[in-house]
């Protein structure tokens, strides 16, 4: 984890201590991205970063997952758990994961490896979802939407398997081919 930017910090990097970043503090880690007006990084017995809060109005989240998609959120306190990958966005939390949807709620927990978000009610007392539908690809150029026209060539049974009573034919079986039933 690498705090990117502040205009000043205190505290100590020391087993089970914490050190808090002020002013418009910018911590990276791999793809993601947080910023906000204060940070408190909280270390572990083996002076690893167990968990940033990260306060602001607002604190922002930003990160690409592995599928290549953005994730954005912003809310008033942002608690990142570094050994579980989870956020927790609270205070008029809002998360946008690009071309996927979007989410508003007083608070708002996305794991950053799964892609997984729950939420809890907002001001309004309900949680806001929009869900945005995959395009379409579009259709390959020279050809037309409508299906092709069935084979006239009918599959006939091998002797093997005329005689099975395991593998009947079916109606829109393999061995009744479209348009032969």
């Amino acid at each position: 984890m690498n705090v990117e930017n502040a205009q000043r910090f205190d505290g100590k990097y020391a087993p089970n201590s914490t050190a808090t970043f002020y002013g418009n503090v910018v911590i990276t880690q791999g793809t993601m991205k947080v910023t906000g007006d204060k940070a408190v990084v909280h270390f572990d017995g083996d002076q690893n970063v167990d968990h940033v809060v990260i306060t602001g109005v607002p604190a922002h989240i930003q990160e690409m997952d592995d599928s290549g998609n953005l994730m954005l959120g912003h809310a008033s306190q942002l608690d990142y758990d570094n050994n579980s990958g989870i956020a927790i966005l609270t205070g008029k939390a809002f998360i946008q994961q690009k071309g996927r949807g979007e989410a508003h709620g007083d608070k708002l927990t996305y794991n950053t490896q799964t892609s997984e978000m729950t939420g809890v009610s907002g001001d309004d007392g309900r949680v806001h979802m929009t869900f945005i539908p995959k395009p379409k690809p579009p259709a390959a150029a020279g050809k037309s939407a409508a299906q092709p026209a069935p084979s006239k060539t009918a599959i006939q049974p091998s002797p093997a398997s005329a005689g099975s009573a395991s593998a009947p034919a079916h109606a829109g079986s393999a061995a009744t081919p479209q348009g032969q039933h």
